[in-house]
């Protein structure tokens, strides 16, 4: 018998299930049930890097033809802050407007022959009983997922930037971060083409600056559709130069808190999830969509070999998609911390250093260097003619010790923690309140980002310098960030990821020297 298949939810990830279920599975009955009409499409663009589109493109030409005949395509990313306009090329990326999509995607999944049903909302799943399988392709506030209950393990966690998502009718030439100061605060946007005449802007911002600003009167409680107009135009008036005077253009334009999204189990009986169903991964990497049809390909390949096994098929797709989707999960939790902290890098850094900080964020200075060896270049002479030396070979004074270079050792000497370098030593001390102008303090990072705030209560208002141990790489580096930047102390970060790490670390001004533990640094 011929399987009957259900799948909630027509955006990109839903309707490329469907199509390729239909096309592996010709006999089956596929049903797709979304609750807004065909014509309704929220937000703006949709990225994909070049990196990405092989598997999808493999799976079905729709996206890679999409992106062909309607979409724009790029190499160089840019920042712009402060007057000047940096960039980073060898990131290929192409973007296509998600209405535009949507409807390749529609008329792909009528011709193999997907019975889409517009307009209909399925708010209990019990109406779809005669049903053998059930695909929750509906987005990031599931029903699906609710009516499947605790058991699943979801969680939900809320960055504290706020954000909101626009268009605009000036034309980006690629991928652009765009930064501007006003008198409540710092916002910034991510700017991209998605057609001839419009552009994605998302604009992000920290929560006092959008409450000082007066951009919290909107009721963003009620249902979609009306958009935030006070808004729009206060960033009409801010960002007027960057887009050269043109309007921005809303649809369902409202500011929130991105969510991400983690789920343990992606199914239950026989129904099973994928998307933002069970996953996010903050924009600003742009793999919702990617991690989508991902997980749509996956799935329908597991299916396909296991009809008369559903619970073996969702199995192996978990086991196959879960690592997958948590290596991306935790890429992007560095670049949605950089922008709930934004405005302190603007502040602190000029725009060359700040550039080299922002795309060092998950990559480090070898790869970037690989892409683009002007960018470490421009950085790496900047630092030159400010210091009069190279990154790890500049002194560093703490207290009555004067460094003569930047990679330093931890160690125990007589039962006492020391710092030690070229040009002298430093005693450390565990104890905050033993820290001082002569004295270091040796702080441990929390593992988890939840620690953070209790372990800045630790910081000194004066010692020699802090170093950071513990934790891991990214609450090395929050922690770090926060005495340097935030408390005006020296910051040096314990790490052993060898000497690409060090220059990242010191260049990008995340700390001001790095130290490795006792024997391990006779050898570095």
């Amino acid at each position: 018998m011929a399987l009957r298949v259900a799948c909630i939810g027509g955006g990109p990830g839903g309707l490329f299930f469907s199509t390729l279920f239909k096309q592996t599975v010709p006999d089956a009955e596929v049903v797709l049930f979304e609750r807004n009409q065909a014509t309704d499409a929220f937000g703006f663009g949709v990225v994909f890097s070049d990196a990405t589109l092989n598997r999808i493109n493999d799976a079905d030409p729709v996206v890679r033809n999409g992106l062909r005949d309607f979409g724009t395509h790029w190499e160089d990313i840019e920042v712009w802050l402060k007057g000047e306009q940096k960039s980073f090329t060898g990131n290929g990326m192409a973007a296509i407007y998600r209405k535009t999509l949507l409807k390749l995607m529609q008329d792909r999944a009528a011709e193999v022959g997907v019975d889409m049903r517009f307009g209909q909302y399925v708010p209990d799943l019990s109406q779809l009983d005669d049903f053998d399988l059930i695909v929750g392709a509906d987005g990031a506030n599931s029903s699906t997922r609710e009516q499947l209950g605790e058991s699943l393990g979801h969680t939900a966690e809320t960055a504290t930037a706020k954000f909101i998502w626009f268009g605009t009718t000036y034309k980006f030439s690629g991928l652009t971060f765009v930064h501007r100061q006003s008198e409540f605060g710092n916002f910034a946007v991510h700017g991209y083409p998605i057609s001839d005449d419009l552009s994605t802007f998302i604009v992000e911002t920290d929560e006092e600056t959008w409450r000082k600003a007066g951009l919290d009167e909107f009721d963003a409680s009620q249902p979609p559709g009306p958009s935030d107009l006070k808004t729009q135009r206060f960033l009409e008036k801010l960002f007027a130069e960057d887009i050269a005077g043109e309007p921005l253009v809303a649809n369902n334009s409202r500011w929130a808190n991105f969510r991400t999204r983690r789920t343990r189990s992606w199914h239950k009986g026989n129904v099973v999830l994928l998307g933002d169903a069970v996953h996010t991964a903050h924009f600003s990497v742009g793999s919702g969509t990617k991690m989508a049809m991902e997980d749509a390909i996956s799935l329908v390949r597991e299916v396909a070999a296991h009809q008369d096994d559903l619970e073996l098929a969702f199995t192996n797709y978990e086991a196959e998609r879960q690592p997958q989707v948590a290596k991306i999960q935790n890429q992007a939790r560095g670049g949605l911390s950089w922008w709930e902290h934004f405005a302190r890098y603007y502040n602190s850094f000029e725009p060359t250093q700040f550039t080299f900080h922002f795309f060092s964020r998950s990559i480090d200075i070898d790869k970037i260097r690989q892409r683009d060896p002007e960018l470490v270049a421009s950085a790496e002479q900047e630092w030159l003619a400010r210091h009069g030396s190279t990154p790890l070979e500049t002194p560093l004074g703490a207290g009555s010790v004067a460094f003569t270079g930047r990679q330093l050792v931890v160690a125990e000497q007589d039962r006492k923690l020391t710092l030690t370098g070229p040009g002298g030593s430093i005693p450390l001390t565990t104890d905050p309140a033993d820290a001082d102008a002569n004295t270091g303090l040796l702080l441990i990072a929390p593992d988890t980002e939840a620690g953070l705030a209790a372990t800045f209560e630790h910081l000194p208002a004066e010692a020699a310098l802090v170093v950071i141990q513990g934790g891991n790489p990214f609450t090395r580096v929050l922690l770090s960030e926060e005495a340097r930047l935030g408390r005006g102390l020296t910051s040096v970060i314990v790490d052993d990821q060898g000497p690409a790490s060090a220059l990242t670390l010191v260049l990008s001004g995340r700390a001001d020297a790095v130290a490795v533990q006792g024997a391990e640094a006779t050898n570095a």
